[in-house]
């Protein structure tokens, strides 16, 4: 099988692959526009930021794994891929030290002001007095937002640094909260409202856009930190740019506005221009010990497709069946039994949504489990009954649907 790299990564991982037959080919130049002539033949794709449109997965015809050697999936058109039964996976959570190590060092920096000082340094210019003002981390109040792999890294670190912690997540309880030794926030408004320094880490998501908007950031005290090292459309940026030099805030962002137009873009420069802001160019994740992490993740799935008949992280099956009665059938392990069976389904306009199939010992017979659409009639059982190698069958409700 032909597996593609559409991105620059760390390749030594994918190696061990090769003994299961697998042909690598790095394409690190591929586009959004010149990936679909290039999976003629490739079975797996592997893309980190590489767009991959429905257009592409149309044009791989071979096509059966997608694999983001990163978080998320949102390159990939989900919807195409699951038309086309192909299966997208990701690597969720081996970024996370990464992005919660930048966050910390963004609160760090803007609470000591290292870049101002720095650049105040190599201009000759010897400020103390300036720089002797920070008010520190310890026994300040932090507002985590999004308690994913990445919310829990920066809480451990967090602590480390003898700050309170406060969360809002969508899955968080007020006993949760209690077991984590958290302060439990019921909105992102209220998390702001008790943060000396909020961090985002929410996902992309309808739910999530501009979720950080006017009425959060006002809710900030005057002077807070807010750090960003999540997605560019969780903020309102006109508030933002408005309440930065208003209320004193310091702000730390790893990811920009204007992104997609290939830098920064003029909305990030306003921003930069209104106070103590600080940035990095998305590089959260990008470290040597994060990119080799997501590379042996990414190895790890591609290898148990191959190989256990399962995808790990796989976004795009089904949580719940669609079926609604299970078919079991006991039939003699004989050539052609099934495949009569599912003959006779057809023909009564039955859709199987899944199969299962057990052999017992001696494989003179089987259990096979067909999970249907809708419930066989008596004309439809009395077909199936009719065959010798058909030895018995039930119909069984499925409890989640029927």
């Amino acid at each position: 099988m032909r597996l593609l790299l559409a991105d620059k990564m760390d390749t030594q991982a994918l190696e061990d692959l090769r003994v299961l037959g697998v042909e690598i080919v790095s394409r690190p130049e591929l586009t959004k526009e010149t990936l679909p002539s290039a999976l003629d033949g490739v079975g797996i794709l592997v893309v980190r930021s590489t767009e991959v449109t429905a257009q592409a997965i149309a044009a791989g015809r071979q096509l059966n794994l997608i694999v983001r050697a990163g978080v998320g999936v949102s390159n990939i058109d989900v919807p195409a891929a699951s038309a086309r039964g192909v299966y997208v996976s990701n690597c969720p959570g081996k970024n996370a030290a990464a992005v919660a190590e930048l966050a910390m060092g963004l609160i760090l920096a803007l609470d000591r002001r290292l870049v101002d000082s720095t650049n105040d340094l190599r201009a000759g210019r010897w400020e103390k007095s300036k720089y002797s003002t920070a008010r520190g981390l310890y026994g300040r109040r932090l507002g985590i937002a999004g308690l994913g792999s990445i919310g829990r890294d920066v809480l451990l670190r967090a602590r480390a640094f003898g700050m309170e912690p406060h969360v809002f997540s969508r899955s968080l309880t007020p006993s949760r909260a209690g077991k984590l030794d958290v302060a439990y926030a019921r909105s992102l408004e209220d998390l702001a409202a008790m943060s000396d320094v909020l961090t985002l880490h929410l996902p992309p998501t309808a739910a999530t856009k501009g979720i950080v908007s006017r009425k959060v950031l006002e809710a900030l005290p005057d002077g807070a930190i807010l750090v960003n090292t999540a997605r560019p459309d969780l903020l309102d940026y006109d508030a933002l740019e408005e309440l930065i030099p208003k209320k004193g805030l310091r702000v730390g962002l790893d990811v920009m506005p204007e992104e997609k137009t290939g830098g920064a873009g003029a909305r990030a420069a306003a921003l930069f221009a209104k106070g103590i802001v600080y940035g990095t160019p998305h590089v959260a994740s990008a470290t040597d010990q994060s990119q080799r992490a997501i590379a042996v993740e990414t190895s790890r799935v591609i290898r148990a497709f191959l190989t256990e008949e399962r995808v790990p992280n796989v976004v795009n099956i089904c949580a719940t069946s669609p079926a609604r009665f299970a078919v079991v059938l006991r039939m003699a392990d004989k050539v052609g039994v099934l495949a009569n069976t599912l003959a006779v389904f057809k023909r009564h306009g039955i859709n199987i949504e899944e199969i299962s199939n057990e052999v017992f010992d001696g494989a003179l017979a089987t259990c096979t489990k067909l999970r249907v659409t809708a419930r066989p009639s008596e004309a439809c059982l009395k077909e199936i009954r009719a065959f010798d190698e058909v030895l018995h069958i039930d119909i069984v409700p499925m409890p989640n649907l029927a």
